[in-house]
């Protein structure tokens, strides 16, 4: 059949609009099947197998024919055979006559002349003398033996009319069995093709079941795929949106920070070139160290706390070489923690913003640290400065550095993630940034 429908175009066009037909179908029953609730299901399937059970009882699955049969009353159906009528009770006038004489001797018993007439000589029948014994009254026993003759007389009555009655019906029921039976007879046949129904019906609510359970699981796979899909897509691009940010900020802040000091390292050669020298090496150094993280933090890549720091440190010198003894550092970070992981150009957002809205415009200046510890299992790191405090200088920016760190620890981290701001003791700010500890290895990942 496969290959009739592969050679015929025809055929095979047909095939496949079914096909495609009977998936539609099946995909918009199973949707039906899963938008329902069980309680509305179970209701509908009982009500679905009592229907096909009253159906199966119903034309065209169930008809009954009614059929008319005749007789032929010329040949009656044979009465059963006779009883065989039973034989004549012993009557008055069949039974022989005895006379019977009793007197002093005894009682004497002989045939009357209506029997010797009837059956022959008198000689042919029996006599019966019975002698009495002594002193018994002769009339006693005659009274006796009228008594018993009557009774006799009696019996044989009462067993001729019961003959009577057996013959009379028996002749009422050969006289029955005689009569022709009806001409007529009806016969109903009842034909039952729907017996399969109901098992149909219990098939149909068994697979309505499976497919509810395992469709509903892949339609909730399904959307859970796509929610992940989407919420992946949707956090790429919140990561390169915040990426981007930073880059622009980035720029912006790097070009000025470069342009100053290459502007303290010209005014410095003239006026004092150690100093202009010392610059000079500690922008390379910044320079040196820069460039890979930006290209890492562009790429979204792991850093380590060390080199993190590595930037930081030339940019500091720089800074204490354009403020001079207005500005003082402290980098409190043990050996142990500098492999730990940290996201690429965050402490210098920090720096920058403690510099540029809390150090530098405060005419004494003040003091800067960068400290890292463990606290309750996580990583934090903390920039404090001595400025006038957060949003107090005229130079106070909008939040936004701060905003674009928060959307990049949400990212990476989660709720693990969080960054706090606080005022620092005896004034200026304090910004902590907590992450959960991992370790890099030398090439950057995780340990």
């Amino acid at each position: 059949m496969n290959s009739a429908i592969s050679t015929n175009p025809a055929l095979l066009d047909r095939w496949q609009r079914f096909s495609a037909a009977a998936v539609r179908g099946f995909h918009a029953y199973a949707n039906w099947l899963v938008s329902i609730s069980w309680k509305r299901f179970f209701l509908l399937a009982v009500a679905f197998l009592m229907g096909m059970v009253i159906l199966k009882e119903l034309p065209p699955f169930t008809w009954r024919t009614t059929q008319q049969v005749e007789i032929d009353a010329e040949h009656p159906s044979p009465a059963p055979a006779p009883r065989p009528a039973p034989k004549p009770p012993v009557t008055a006038e069949r039974r022989l006559h005895y006379e019977i004489k009793i007197d002093d001797h005894g009682v004497r018993i002989f045939p009357s002349p209506a029997a010797s007439a009837a059956s022959g000589p008198a000689s042919g029948l029996p006599s019966i003398a019975i002698d009495l014994p002594p002193g018994v009254n002769s009339g006693e026993v005659k009274q006796a033996v009228e008594e018993a003759r009557q009774a006799i007389e009696g019996a044989i009555k009462e067993a001729a009319e019961a003959a009577a009655e057996t013959e009379a019906e028996a002749a009422r029921a050969a006289a029955q069995a005689a009569e022709p039976r009806s001409k007529k007879r009806y016969s109903t046949t009842v034909t039952s093709l729907g017996d399969f129904l109901p098992n149909l019906a219990m098939l149909l609510i068994l697979s309505s079941i499976v497919i509810k359970v395992t469709y509903k699981g892949r339609i909730q796979a399904e959307v859970k795929a796509a929610q992940a899909t989407e919420t992946a897509e949707a956090e790429s691009l919140k990561r390169q949106v915040i990426e981007a940010r930073m880059a622009a900020m980035q720029a912006q802040v790097e070009p000025h920070f470069l342009f100053n000091t290459l502007a303290s390292i010209d005014h410095l050669i003239e006026t004092d070139p150690p100093r202009a020298s010392l610059m000079q090496k500690n922008l390379i150094a910044l320079l040196r160290a820069a460039m890979p993280t930006m290209r890492e933090a562009n790429a979204g890549g792991a850093r380590d706390l060390g080199r993190e720091l590595d930037v930081i440190k030339p940019y500091l010198d720089i800074l204490k070489v354009r403020m001079e003894e207005r500005l003082q550092t402290v980098i409190d970070v043990p050996d142990g923690l500098l492999s730990a992981e940290f996201p690429p150009m965050m402490i210098q957002s920090l720096v920058e913003n403690a510099i540029k809205h809390g150090l530098e415009p405060k005419a004494e200046g003040g003091s800067l640290g960068i400290k890292a510890e463990i606290l309750h299992g996580k990583l934090a790191l903390t920039v404090t400065d001595t400025g006038l405090g957060f949003g107090r200088a005229d130079t106070a920016g909008t939040g936004v550095g701060l905003a674009n760190i928060r959307e990049r620890l949400n990212l990476l981290y989660g709720t693990k993630g969080t960054v706090t701001v606080t005022e620092n003791q005896p004034s200026g700010t304090r910004v902590t940034i907590t992450i959960p500890y991992r370790s890099c290895n030398e090439e950057g990942g995780l340990a």
